[in-house]
């Protein structure tokens, strides 16, 4: 199946999603992050979400996080291309962009090579570990930046398509795990 196809079809099946589903959804993805073997490493990049657009919401990561004294790191979109990484602290002060993404203002800047762990926002994704963003790149550019063992989570409301992902290329860099309300998947 096309990305462009998968990117249609899962934004209109989030848009049917209510409220109460959404926030049992983020709750269950987040307990079964609990299950991964990668509470052992320091920097987590975690994304914050649209609410417009239903993402899940990762408030409930981000407590777990917290509660594990691990390093938050959340991404700012410094161009149509670029995206640079911020520590959350207690002074972190949050403003949406253009896109309504809450991103910091600005921060103690994280190198990139510093980064661990990174939960990775999706629309769609495959059972090879193949993901469908929104298509603008922000995540292909910056996972291609990261170690090579980095860790890299997907967070999906949905399960993993059955039909693979045809037009995939050779930037794009596959997940590690997808966790599901219902199912972790492991690549």
């Amino acid at each position: 199946m096309l990305k462009k196809d998968l990117r249609s079809l899962y934004k209109n099946k989030r848009d049917l999603i209510d409220d109460e589903s959404l926030t049992n959804s983020s709750l269950s993805i987040a307990n079964g992050l609990l299950k991964l073997p990668v509470w052992s490493h320091d920097y987590y990049h975690i994304f914050l979400p649209i609410s417009e657009n239903k993402e899940i919401d990762t408030t409930f990561i981000l407590s777990i996080l917290q509660g594990k004294d691990k390093n938050v790191v959340l991404p700012k979109v410094v161009n149509k291309t670029t995206l640079e990484h911020y520590l959350l602290t207690d002074s972190t002060r949050l403003k949406k962009n253009e896109w309504n993404i809450p991103e910091p203002v600005d921060g103690i800047e994280v190198p990139i090579r510093k980064i661990d762990v990174v939960f990775i926002p999706l629309l769609a994704f495959d059972k090879n570990g193949n993901r469908v963003g929104y298509g603008k790149g922000f995540y292909d550019r910056f996972l291609a930046e990261c170690r090579e063992d980095v860790i890299k989570i997907g967070l999906s409301l949905f399960p993993a398509e059955e039909e693979l992902i045809t037009d995939t290329f050779s930037n794009d860099i596959p997940l590690n795990f997808c966790v599901t309300p219902s199912t972790t998947y492991s690549f």
